[in-house]
């Protein structure tokens, strides 16, 4: 039972390292499940302090996600009606591709910056360029929240004993 639980607490975290990368994959998301299985199958594995910290990462990696285009976008001048039409434009991107997923938000701020907000399109896409560039930060902020994460988790999991035919011959 051991070794089932270590697998799937290591395939669910690899899935949430990629999903931090990758749309449509709710990456930090996966981790806290499988360290959240991990904990409540074993009992014992991991202190509720421990699970607790890992849950801050988790927050802060949603907080960080969810703020990393509007404060983009807002940096660059762009105003309330850039700020939604970025948001809009990255949840429209998500069920497309990566690209879409990037050019999403520019498009979106781009768009409500021009027709919504009646900004010049020297204004609209600098707004544009600043949800490009909140989207990248807030990617380097979930896969720094995701290594932390995991960091937490390799310091403080006792690490499993493994049966002799699961070893290695040497």
């Amino acid at each position: 039972m051991e070794i089932a639980v270590w697998m799937l607490t290591i395939l669910l975290t690899l899935a949430g390292l990629l999903g931090v990368l990758v749309p449509l994959i709710p990456g930090t998301t996966l981790i806290l499940l499988g360290f959240v299985i991990h904990a409540l199958v074993l009992p014992g594995s991991l202190s509720w302090g421990v699970m607790g910290w890992i849950t801050l990462a988790w927050f802060a990696s949603v907080v960080i996600d969810f703020l990393g285009v509007l404060v983009g976008t807002r940096l660059f001048g762009g105003t309330k009606w850039g700020m939604a039409g970025a948001t809009g434009g990255a949840f429209v991107g998500m069920f497309f591709s990566l690209p879409a997923l990037l050019l999403g938000p520019i498009f979106g701020a781009v768009v409500a910056e021009k027709y919504a907000a009646k900004r010049t399109r020297q204004e609209s896409l600098r707004a544009g360029f600043g949800a490009a560039v909140g989207f990248i930060l807030s990617t380097g902020g979930r896969l720094v929240c995701a290594f932390i994460m995991v960091a937490i988790f390799l310091a403080y999991a006792p690490w499993p004993t493994w049966p002799a035919w699961a070893t290695w011959p040497w």
